[in-house]
């Protein structure tokens, strides 16, 4: 296959690198194999309001702005290889609703692009022709801004539905960025349904290179005994109560969640037997899921879940471990390898999940008085767990973040080349 690299760098527009591991900087990374990347820092999706939350984000942006280090980004517990792209972080007016706060984003961020570049002789604007990637419908004003031969809209997320976001506006921004853009790449097939099918692919999630090696030692903070845990954002589509009342139910199984708290949490605080472990880094993460015995989807049914495919759903089949979800679309292509359950069967789906058997009423233990775990009666038993385990991850044994970005790298080289041709006639 021939490289783009040698005539086309990439300028991608994200969330802020580093941030938090996420499917645009796992392909930044891939991608960094057949282009030189320059990755400019989130330009927001929402105005800000007076809070000691958004007080603070916006300090810290303008932190970064002015103690701007030439582009390079220090190392961050988040970043699970050295290679880091060019970084630039950009000074943008949050108002993105109005026409005069887009324009003055479009100057503020081309202009720095251009000083950036030509202070450190990475990128010539004028004489090179870039590949425009844009994460966010923030970023629809710097279409056909730098020169680029080449637009790409990543859609991660249903933005009309998602959480912290002024959802008319980006809707709006969306609808504009779509109607320009070469491709459209997609990361559920529920988002696909909503762009034009001659220019959108679909591109699920991947899974990190350290999620298939062989598990460490127990980590400390690790509660003894049956653990079901979760690991990701502990927002708004997480369902608290759920877990609450499955905790409540099953007293001999302890609840772990890890990963950063953005929302109401202190109700979950008060269950002896969950735990809040806080935020780890991404590398810790395939320890502790070998280490407990099952993997938790404990979503709520809404608009932005239903889009949603969530790196750790493919993260947790790799490890093998049983795995126990609610019911969402991005589920549809694994259900022979998950136990899906509703708010009613959900600790009976955790107890059989972890013996890896049928759920009970399959099997009338409850009517016969039958503990779960006295199924298994010797190895050959054990043995047929540890072969599902294995068939388990082998579900997304090819599905690679290397893999994802050639199937990107080649449809980019494709529409490319086919676009050159249609001009020559």
């Amino acid at each position: 296959m021939n490289n783009l690299s040698d005539n086309y760098p990439m300028v991608m527009f994200g969330e802020d690198w580093g941030s938090h591991p996420s499917s645009s900087q796992y392909l930044a990374r891939e991608l960094s194999k057949y282009h030189k990347i320059t990755w400019v820092n989130s330009i927001g999706l929402r105005s800000p309001r007076f809070t000691l939350s958004d007080i603070g984000r916006a300090l810290n942006k303008l932190k970064a702005v002015l103690n701007f280090n030439g582009g390079k980004v220090t190392s961050n517990a988040h970043q699970e290889s050295s290679w880091k792209p060019h970084v630039v972080n950009p000074l943008a007016i949050p108002f993105h609703g109005q026409g005069w706060a887009r324009w003055l984003n479009k100057k503020l961020i081309t202009n720095k692009l251009f000083d950036v570049f030509k202070k450190n002789n990475s990128l010539d604007l004028a004489e090179e022709k870039p590949i425009l990637w844009l994460s966010l419908p923030s970023a629809e004003p710097l279409l056909g801004q730098i020169n680029e031969c080449f637009s790409i809209y990543y859609c991660g997320d249903d933005f009309s539905s998602l959480e912290g976001v002024d959802h008319s506006v980006m809707e709006a921004l969306e609808k504009e960025l779509v109607e320009k853009v070469d491709l459209i790449l997609v990361a559920s097939e529920t988002l696909s349904k909503k762009f034009p099918a001659d220019k959108t692919v679909f591109i699920p999630h991947g899974v990190a290179d350290y999620f298939f090696e062989a598990p460490d030692e127990r980590p400390k903070d690790l509660p003894d005994g049956p653990v079901a845990g979760f690991y990701g954002s502990l927002s708004g589509w997480v369902d608290q109560q759920l877990i609450i009342r499955t905790a409540r139910k099953m007293r001999h199984w302890n609840f772990v969640i890890i990963g950063p708290q953005r929302c109401f949490v202190e109700h979950l605080r008060r269950e002896p037997n969950i735990y809040l472990l806080g935020e780890k880094d991404h590398q810790e993460l395939p320890n502790y899921v070998h280490h407990w015995q099952v993997s938790l989807l404990p979503f709520k049914d809404n608009a932005q879940i239903r889009a949603c495919n969530p790196l750790k759903l493919r993260e947790y089949l790799a490890i093998g471990k049983p795995i126990v979800s609610t019911e969402f679309p991005a589920l549809a292509p694994y259900k022979d390898w998950i136990t899906v359950a509703g708010s009613d069967d959900f600790c009976e789906a955790i107890e059989c999940a972890a013996a890896e058997v049928p759920k009970a009423k399959e099997l009338m233990l409850n009517t016969a008085g039958t503990d779960f775990f006295s199924v298994i009666n010797d190895w050959s038993d054990i043995d047929k767990i540890r072969r599902v385990r294995q068939r388990r991850a082998s579900q997304v044994g090819s599905h690679s973040w290397q893999a994802r970005a050639l199937k990107i790298e080649r449809e980019i080289l494709q529409r490319i080349q086919l676009e050159r041709v249609n001009t020559d006639k």
